[in-house]
């Protein structure tokens, strides 16, 4: 694991990397009491070549900052934060799965570590780092249907609140309605937002909708960044994608072909099968 603290009177000390074991807290601290606290979802992947890589690091990092600045948590170089986790990769590339169907999952994490049970801004914090090696989301398979429930009577985020963040809170607060969504034999949470019942995100993930519209044609479409959406890296390469194929929405190529194309476009990179600079190369 990799560990970095911060404090208001000396700054970010000096990263660690050390084998992965318990963190000891003060039970005061303000991420367990006001989930002062972030964190991100990354990924390095061996390719075909051997070679391991980062798929996009540079829009996690965006992300984490700006998530940091909502929580009022101190900001960081992302470039030196980028690169102390590619050492961390690099160190412990063995974890990384000599498969194309998996991964090594990277968790950056910044929690306030302030000693007080004051409701303040912490003067105190821990930036960390764990990883584990993961498959697919999904067990059923990345094509497979998953079924959706919705009711409107939850809310995952609303305008002006921190859905637009990657924070514990936003998380935590969903769990509920994804545990009545099981019980009733479904599988992820379709998010409603709004009177009108507008859609918003699948579980903790964004969506893209394929349908015909009302004029016959086949529309592409995904919800807009308003501030209750998640940033999300994959949203953004689907449509950076999109629009260097010169896709127009609407578009004409069947919802499966399309996905497909997108999977394997995805996948072409983060696997070492196509030489992108969306990547960043380990060893």
């Amino acid at each position: 694991m990799l560990t970095i603290e911060w404090s208001l009177a000396s700054g970010w000390e000096k990263p660690c990397i050390k084998p992965l074991e318990n963190l000891s807290l003060h039970p005061g601290s303000s991420s367990l009491h006001y989930a002062v606290e972030l964190f991100e979802g990354m990924k390095a992947y061996r390719g075909v070549d051997g070679k391991i890589r980062l798929f996009r690091p540079t829009l996690n990092m965006d992300r984490m900052v700006r998530s940091a600045g909502r929580a009022t948590l101190p900001c960081f170089d992302q470039n030196e934060l980028l690169e102390c986790i590619r050492k961390l990769v690099e160190v412990e590339q063995e974890w990384v799965p000599y498969s194309t169907a998996a991964s090594l999952y990277i968790r950056p994490t910044l929690i306030g570590t302030e000693p007080s049970l004051g409701v303040k801004k912490p003067t105190k914090a821990l930036l960390y780092v764990i990883m584990s090696p993961v498959g697919p989301y999904f067990a059923s398979g990345s094509f497979n249907p998953i079924s959706l429930w919705a009711d409107p009577k939850y809310v995952r985020a609303w305008k002006g609140g921190t859905g637009d963040c990657k924070l514990g809170g936003n998380y935590g607060s969903s769990i509920y309605a994804q545990q009545e969504a099981l019980e009733l034999g479904c599988q992820q949470v379709l998010w409603l937002y709004g009177e009108d019942h507008q859609i918003t995100e699948v579980g903790t993930m964004n969506l893209f909708l394929y349908w015909i519209n009302e004029d016959g044609e086949s529309e592409l479409a995904t919800p807009p960044l308003d501030g209750i959406i998640l940033p999300g890296v994959t949203r953004q390469s689907i449509l950076d994608l999109a629009r260097n194929w010169h896709l127009h929405i609407p578009t004409m190529e069947n919802g499966p072909q399309l996905t497909t194309r997108f999977l394997n476009k995805l996948s072409d990179i983060q696997y070492g099968r196509e030489d992108s600079d969306w990547t960043v190369l380990v060893s």
